[in-house]
């Protein structure tokens, strides 16, 4: 049978089971292996079950709170097709549905084989009955046709808005970067007041000020924002002042409130005004707002955290974390120490050995390393010509033990292009990882934030013997003019940079709104036992507290779903 007729009696048995309020029929139309991925459609969380037994659990609940029907083909979408997903023959189909509460659309990958059962099945809410997010079919009102002459224009309008002269925005963004942007903006659609707050000078910098030669390593393809994709005509990979000059032009087309040089400097929750009361400090000037909700959209990468090396303190030439470094040109024909095996260590390193220092790399820990194209394989979605929208749809639709083992298949598959390039790293003492189960970099990059490098040339340099390497444990202190080893050498140094990472996100609340709300929520980002990742894009055990963070890619499919929650939770329909 054809994919579509196989998925369309898939749909009619599922949707017939589940307006019968028969759970366990409709559980039973997947495979003894298979999931169900909930994101905010039937427990307004996400979350995923596996196993018929759980599947009818989570079916029984949803279908008692939230009403799901309406279970179909979704139109105008990638029509059902036949594809291997983790090394699974399946059927994959983009479907539609509606709920009490809004509307949604989902991927359902039935196993290709007689009877068709289910291997996954994902049901994510998309908007909310009565708050569209952007009008599709958009036509002039009497009042776009007529003209305030004597009145507010556009940009008194604009100035005014921004300028919070006479109210307090309902949701402050902490962080003006893709995360902080791609929230404000599904905010913004959905007409919810949000003010992004950032540190820095311009919208941007937190790209335009870091070292010189870095540009994305992923391709152009996957990293659109919400609303703005980027132009055709763009590098595959984008230059990081590019994208920082894009950041700031995307502040001006949405229409984005945003403060520079703005900082949270403190702040309070009053549990029963249901409101935040935080202090900002704008250029010297300080200013107390009440918003309803805070987002921190500080990233992944927030404080920088430094290896404590012993006698540090004596050092007397120049100590940097790799988030301060922008290029070599002062160290030409100097000696440069990197500490540190990840993106930014390798990159910091290749571009000191290019203006002419002479480097030695520092290895912490064992490092997953790719070769760049190899890494693009787990954006492979994003290369099979499909529109953007259906993709991000696809992209969140692997529960966490599918998603385990298509790391696992695509890692080994890099391994083996990759090999001539590892043993040579090996050959030269660089200890190599491809994470705990072997599921390489994204899982890496999931768990804890980091630990890997995609090669653009410093391993090519680490194996020709270019740039040197060392590992930590042959370290005995730091001296005045080096690193002393366990040997009795003394690596002499003029620079030495920190590329060792950053702290938490939990680290960050606690720095400005103190030990009880970091306690009360926990850890910030990596996996917590249900395979989601903690705290992230979902409400916080603080209420009005929320994260949002990870790849452009991330910021752009995960903030529809945090603004939903907001909405909702403005609006008063926020399910309880």
């Amino acid at each position: 049978m054809a994919p579509h007729d196989i998925a369309t009696a898939w749909l009619a048995e599922f949707d017939a089971a589940i307006a019968a309020d028969d759970a366990a029929r409709a559980a039973a139309l997947f495979a003894p292996d298979g999931h169900l991925r909930d994101i905010l459609a039937l427990t307004w969380q996400f979350t995923t079950v596996s196993g018929t037994a759980a599947i009818a659990g989570m079916l029984e609940g949803g279908i008692a709170r939230m009403h799901p029907r309406n279970i179909r083909l979704a139109a105008g979408r990638t029509a059902p097709r036949r594809v291997t997903r983790a090394g699974v023959r399946v059927i994959e189909v983009i479907l539609a549905f509606e709920t009490d509460l809004g509307t949604g659309s989902g991927v359902l990958r039935l196993h290709d084989a007689a009877p068709a059962r289910a291997f996954t099945l994902s049901l994510a809410l998309e908007a909310l009955h009565g708050y569209p997010d952007v009008a599709l079919d958009r036509h002039a009102s009497d009042e776009d046709y007529s003209r305030d002459f004597g009145g507010e224009n556009w940009l008194d309008k604009r100035n005014r808005s921004r300028a919070y002269a006479d109210r307090d925005p309902a949701v402050l963004v902490v962080g003006g970067g893709q995360a902080g942007l791609g929230i404000a903006a599904r905010l913004k659609q959905l007409g919810v007041d949000t003010l992004i707050i950032d540190r820095e000078a311009r919208i941007g910098d937190n790209w335009r000020n870091r070292y010189h030669a870095l540009t994305l390593h992923n391709e152009v393809h996957v990293n659109h924002l919400p609303y703005m994709p980027f132009p055709p005509t763009w590098p595959v990979f984008i230059p990081k002042d590019k994208l920082a000059n894009w950041f700031e032009s995307y502040v001006d087309a949405l229409d984005l409130n945003a403060w520079t040089f703005t900082e949270l400097a403190g702040g309070s929750y009053d549990e029963a005004a249901g409101h935040w009361t935080v202090m900002l400090r704008r250029d010297g000037a300080e200013r107390v707002m009440r918003p309803r909700h805070i987002v921190f959209a500080t990233g992944v990468s927030s404080i920088p955290k430094y290896a404590g090396l012993p006698g540090q303190a004596d050092f007397a030439g120049t100590i940097l974390h790799s988030g301060a470094y922008t290029d070599g040109a002062a160290w030409k024909g100097r000696r440069a120490i990197v500490v540190g095996t990840g993106n930014s260590g390798h990159d910091v390193a290749q571009d000191l050995h290019a203006s002419g220092a002479h480097v030695t790399m520092v290895q912490r820990s064992p490092t997953y390393v790719v070769s760049i194209r190899e890494a693009q394989s787990v954006y492979a979605i994003y290369t099979e010509g499909l529109p953007i929208a259906d993709c991000d749809l696809l992209a969140t639709a692997m529960p966490y033990e599918v998603l385990r083992r298509a790391y696992q298949l695509s890692t080994a598959a890099s391994r083996k292009a990759d090999a001539a390039l590892l043993a040579g790293l090996e050959a030269r003492g660089f200890r190599l990882d491809f994470g705990a189960d072997d599921t390489g970099f994204q899982m890496k990059y999931l768990r804890h934030g980091g630990g890997y490098y995609f090669n653009v040339g410093c391993s090519d340099l680490i194996v020709d013997g270019s740039i040197g390497l060392i590992q930590y444990d042959s370290i005995d202190r730091l001296s005045p003019s080096g690193l002393r080893l366990k040997s009795g050498e003394t690596l002499q140094a003029d620079l030495l940079v920190m590329a060792t990472g950053y702290l938490n996100q939990q680290d960050n609340v606690r720095a400005v709104l103190g030990n009880t709300v970091a306690d009360r929520i926990g850890p910030v980002w990596g996996f917590d036992e249900g395979g989601e990742l903690r705290n992230m894009w979902r409400q916080t055990q603080q209420p009005g507290l929320w994260f949002t963070a990870g790849s452009l890619a991330q910021c752009r499919i995960f903030s529809r779903y945090l603004a939903l929650q907001i909405k909702a939770t403005e609006s008063g329909i926020a399910p309880r």
